[in-house]
């Protein structure tokens, strides 16, 4: 089995195409179709659905880069622990939720490029739970993700908490939101949420499910500053930080809602799959900077 074989079968599982695996490690495409061929040779059996777009794993495939990815990581461990430098390098895929980028692409990041100035980084956006699963499968190095208080992450990964924090319900005045309001009644009113697929609208929705109690989304939203519009417009119930509502342009014409059977905490994480090797250091790198940038911009963590 040759390495350029399996690294060629890995671009094309991640980029999810002969073309963008051709430009990612710099080969002609007929030498990637030559690779994972010779590959699918030495295995005896077909890695790649060809019929799929975009080109997807096989059974065998999914079982055949999950291996290789470990392989890869091991070769790039023995680079740098041989390395007269010492300096870690290779790629670093880092996973990062909509609601802490704004904090981890700033001072966290830069951190990261001045530690370690040969790490090639990928930075990849998405909610928590897509990007637990690709971590859990291999396809991120590490990730930052935010569960509800009381949730953890699976037992495939390592998971560090980075912080806690309080999210507040929100309405504008007109919607006439009871004071202290039971879950119940707030089971009457429309909601103003991320798009399917936040961890944290899951949690919400389980919780009224839960008590047998209707949870109706009138907007989805992915911007923050949109969802507050709405809100402070009247066509529902929002949820954010007290540091987002310190911030937000609406605050004047929202409220919070205080309800005494429904106070909803939310945790961050970094989260990696073990072990680690070479990435260790970056990883907790990063991961202390984020903690660090949290509670800067958000002094009520705990």
């Amino acid at each position: 089995m040759n390495i350029h074989d399996l690294e060629a079968f890995i671009a094309v599982v991640e980029t999810g195409s002969i073309v963008s695996a051709s430009a990612r490690i710099n080969l002609t495409q007929p030498g990637i179709t030559r690779r994972i061929q010779n590959l699918e040779d030495s295995l005896g059996i077909a890695l790649l659905d060809r019929q799929s777009k975009p080109l997807k794993p096989t059974a065998a495939g999914r079982e055949a880069y999950e291996h290789g990815r470990r392989v890869l990581r091991s070769l790039d461990d023995l680079k740098a622990g041989v390395s007269p430098a010492g300096a870690i390098g290779g790629e670093f895929r880092l996973g990062i939720m909509p609601y802490l980028s704004e904090a981890a692409l700033s001072a966290p990041l830069d951190q990261l490029r001045s530690e370690f100035p040969q790490l090639t980084l990928r930075i990849i956006s998405g909610w928590s739970p897509q990007l637990i699963e690709q971590v859990a499968h291999s396809q991120l190095d590490a990730a930052t993700v935010c569960l509800a208080e009381g949730v953890e992450p699976p037992d495939n990964v390592v998971g560090d908490v980075l912080g806690i924090h309080s999210v507040i319900l929100v309405a504008a005045p007109s919607l006439g939101v009871p004071k202290a309001p039971r879950l119940e009644e707030l089971s009457r009113f429309p909601w103003i949420m991320n798009q399917s697929g936040c961890g944290f609208r899951a949690f919400i929705h389980h919780r009224f499910e839960a008590e047998r109690l209707p949870f109706d989304v009138a907007v989805e939203a992915m911007s923050a500053d949109l969802r507050m519009s709405l809100v402070a417009r009247g066509l529902g119930i929002g949820v954010l930080t007290p540091a987002a509502m310190a911030d937000s342009r609406w605050r004047n014409a929202i409220e919070i809602i205080e309800a005494p059977d429904f106070t909803p905490k939310v945790v961050n994480w970094m989260i990696h799959r073990p072990p680690a090797g070479r990435l260790a250091r970056p990883i907790a790198s990063f991961g202390e900077a984020l903690a660090e940038a949290l509670k800067a911009r958000a002094p009520f963590l705990t």
